[in-house]
């Protein structure tokens, strides 16, 4: 299957974002302050394993993603550099 070079990279695009996105919650999710995330005895609640469970396939998921549309842009840029364009041919015309 070949995809695109738009569909590449916002693949590639997606996965990074969902690395930053996700990244940002786990750090905001471990610093809980509002005790969702622990309890008064600082363990961890059903709320932040769930977050965190979600947290690690949507990791995975945008890993895969990502993953994708790396090797859609990089085979793109293989089959560019294999098949130069040609440049236009000059065709004279007699006046």
């Amino acid at each position: 299957m070949k995809l695109s070079r738009p569909v590449s990279w916002f693949l590639l695009a997606f996965g990074v974002w969902s690395w930053f996105i996700w990244i940002t919650f786990v750090k905001n999710l471990w610093q809980d302050g509002s005790g969702l995330a622990f309890d008064d005895a600082g363990d961890p609640t059903a709320y932040f394993w769930v977050h965190l469970l979600l947290a690690v396939a949507s990791f995975l998921l945008g890993t895969a993603i990502g993953v994708i549309g790396f090797r859609g842009v990089r085979a793109l840029r293989r089959e560019a550099a294999a098949h130069p364009p040609e440049p236009p041919s000059s065709s004279s015309s007699a006046s």
